[in-house]
């Protein structure tokens, strides 16, 4: 008996233990790994299918792997998107992790590794075992004791071995950068590590195997690291354990964290929890979405939350309601900008937004749309005799001195007026009323308000002689290109141009894209000026040498015409060009409008070679949803921010955030308007790739393109 004891219990107990060792390992590995693909997927979206390389990366454990092993992604059609590893040998054991998105199954992680080492191992221990078997059998008539004394010695060899085993996989979860926990069926702790105790402020000694979930969660609600309403936390804890069904879920506790939890329920009761703190993201997540709704130079509402506030109370006029659009204009502001300078005009900019508050009800809406352009909703009075007093309130308050910066400034304001439901209903067409009626401001002398009338329809039709010239432009070949030199931080050296458009018009000479572009998109002739402006950058970019690129901005009409894809294709070839060398840059007004044809358009441009640019990046829509969609190259951050580099702290961390966040997605930044060497060298300290403005050169006629290849470097600091 002692004999068949020896024989059959060192390698069943061996056995067992090693496989229950390897499988909890491989667990814990698969759920690691289905936590860092789950959250690179919910922040890299749909295309994770193809980020191979990214996520061969996020799989990768060294530290684990002390026999090959396979690891498999697989989606959620149980299609294989990432295998790594060697082929295996049978018998391999599996185990599978899911992959969840905001509480959806969209995918999982397998993992498998081969278990023959561990037979071997087994069948070396039975071998020895029988062999001690038999020794125990002669021992008393023929062996000596040492031959069982070295027998043992090998037992509690392979016992260190496992001992050793059980250290590495103890070390791996104390690294890990999540907190872990597992719990048996009966809600009893059996697992955790020293991550999960620091996120919720635990003591280790009331983590110890065995404690009850309940206690646990007692013991964050007593210390405040919970949610605010403790006992309603525990209940949905407790829901959610009992649906045993996998989930995510971002908590905000009580100090402010933001704690990402992974549920994932295992086979006969119990669950494995990872938990991951996200503070820092979701921070940088509302700073980015404030930035898409906010003005940044006053913090007023811009466009985009204007229209959708807008929008909102229209709903409130089809119940009988009524409301006033006003929109405003500063008088005489370009004087103070070119005489006092862009920071005195930003400072007053940022002024006048505080007054503009000062004059309305917190139930109305200021939105500044762009340069010295605001805007008012007024809701909730009767109109349209509201709308005049606040109009002429509004006059009177911006009459008075300014104190911009130290420089004391006077200025004015006309303001436009129109009324829902009497002038329109729609959002758009309210807006442009008011623009009708204040220009009617302006030309009666400004410092004044208009309501719109029908009458000033009139206008159109000096609109539509514009726009007879503009065609004629078109036909004869009345435009030229400028460029811009983009200037490398890193090389100092010139690696591109921007060509901006210019109109030599008949009779008022060299027009500025600002005054006819948006004419131009309106009517549809953006569709051949842009393919003339393409085609004519790249014949002219064909000249230059072949590491210089050249970058032309596309408006967002020209994505609704088909053939922009075969019209850039076809300047490439005709100017002979490498694709790489064109680069195309699109405003994130772009990306709102048919954006799954937009996204279709900028794929392929993309697999051509083509580079996309975001341009004015945070002045108007920008948002983490269109940087993920998709892959650009390039992020242009607006001038707006450069300016207040050196005055505002603020905008150094929103320009330090989006170099970063560029980095990091693999894209360059540029830098525009560059005017000064402060700027420059606070713009080369946040890691930007490129800069743009007038430090290095104002717009230039192609010809003076080689003059600025040869000379320009000179003017770079770090170059000199």
């Amino acid at each position: 008996m002692a004999a068949i004891a020896a024989a059959v219990t060192a390698p069943a107990v061996f056995g067992l233990i090693s496989l229950y060792y390897e499988a909890n390992a491989l667990q814990v590995r698969a759920l690691s790994d289905s936590a860092s693909v789950s959250k690179y997927i919910f922040r890299h979206g749909k295309m994770w299918r193809f980020h191979r390389v990214r996520l061969a990366e996020l799989v990768e454990h060294p530290e684990l792997d002390n026999d090959a092993g396979q690891v498999r992604i697989f989606d959620q059609t149980d299609t294989l998107v990432l295998e790594q590893g060697p082929t295996l040998v049978i018998p391999t054991l599996i185990r599978t992790a899911p992959i969840i998105v905001d509480g959806t199954i969209v995918g999982r992680v397998e993992i498998e590794r081969s278990v023959e080492a561990l037979l071997n191992k087994t069948l070396m221990i039975g071998i020895v075992s029988t062999l001690l078997a038999f020794f125990i059998l002669f021992a008393f008539r023929k062996l000596p004791l040492s031959l069982l004394d070295r027998t043992l010695a090998t037992l509690v060899q392979r016992e260190e071995e496992l001992e050793t085993q059980n250290f590495r996989f103890e070390a791996a979860l104390a690294n890990m950068p999540q907190g872990l926990c597992m719990f048996d069926s009966e809600k009893r702790l059996l697992v955790s590590n020293a991550r999960y105790a620091e996120i919720y402020g635990l003591d280790p000694k009331q983590l110890n195997v065995g404690t009850p979930l309940r206690s646990i969660l007692d013991w964050r609600v007593a210390s405040g690291n919970c949610p605010n309403d403790g006992q309603q936390y525990i209940n949905q804890c407790l829901a959610g354990i009992a649906r045993s069904a996998a989930y995510v879920a971002v908590n905000e506790l009580q100090n402010g964290k933001f704690i990402e939890v992974l549920h994932q329920p295992m086979a006969g009761g119990g669950w494995v929890g990872i938990h991951n703190d996200v503070t820092q993201q979701k921070h940088s997540e509302e700073k980015i979405s404030h930035m898409a709704h906010h003005d940044a130079l006053t913090d007023l509402p811009n466009r985009v939350l204007l229209r959708e506030r807008l929008d909102h109370h229209l709903s409130s006029v089809q119940r009988g309601a009524s409301l006033a659009v006003l929109c405003l204009d500063l008088d005489h502001f370009k004087q103070v900008n070119d005489t006092l300078g862009h920071p005195v005009g930003d400072a007053l900019l940022r002024v006048v937004g505080e007054r503009l508050l000062d004059c309305v009800r917190d139930t109305d809406v200021v939105a500044r749309l762009g340069g010295d352009e605001f805007a008012i909703i007024q809701t909730g009075v009767e109109q349209p005799t509201s709308a005049s007093v606040l109009a002429q309130r509004l006059v009177e308050a911006l009459a008075r001195p300014f104190d911009a910066d130290g420089h004391e400034v006077v200025i004015g304001t006309s303001v436009g007026i129109s009324v829902a439901p009497i002038d329109s209903m729609d959002a758009d067409i309210l807006l442009r009323n008011a623009d009708m009626a204040l220009y009617r401001a302006k030309e009666a002398g400004r410092n004044g308000y208009s309501f719109f009338e029908v009458g000033m329809d009139a206008k159109m039709h000096q609109r539509r002689a514009l726009e007879l010239d503009l065609r004629k432009a078109i036909e004869v070949g009345g435009f030229e290109l400028f460029y811009q030199p983009l200037v490398n931080l890193e090389r100092n050296e010139i690696s591109g141009f921007e060509a901006l458009l210019r109109w030599n018009h008949p009779t008022l000479g060299m027009v500025l894209p600002a005054t006819f572009i948006q004419l131009a998109e309106e009517t549809g002739l953006i569709v051949p000026l842009g393919e003339w402006v393409m085609r004519q950058a790249c014949a002219e970019a064909a000249k230059w040498p072949d590491h210089i690129k050249v970058a032309v901005n596309l408006s967002p009409v020209q994505f609704r015409n088909k053939s922009l894809v075969s019209m850039a294709t076809s300047a490439i070839a005709n100017a002979g060009i490498a694709a790489n060398r064109l680069e195309l840059e699109i405003t994130e007004t772009t990306m709102l409008q048919n954006s799954e044809q937009t996204l279709a358009i900028l794929h392929m441009l993309r697999d051509m070679g083509i580079r996309i640019s975001m341009d004015d990046f945070g002045t108007g829509y920008s948002s983490l949803s269109y940087i993920r969609s998709f892959p650009f190259d390039k992020i242009k951050i607006d001038q707006s921010f450069v300016r207040d580099l050196d005055k505002s702290v603020e905008a150094i961390a929103i320009v330090q955030a989006v170099s970063g966040l560029a980095r990091r997605l693999g894209m360059t930044t540029t830098a525009e308007g560059v005017e000064t060497n402060d700027q420059l060298e606070q713009i080369r300290a946040q890691g930007c790739t490129e800069v743009q403005g007038y430090l290095f050169s104002k717009p230039q006629p192609a010809s003076e393109v080689p003059r600025l290849l040869s000379s320009l470097w000179k003017k770079c600091p770090a170059a000199a």
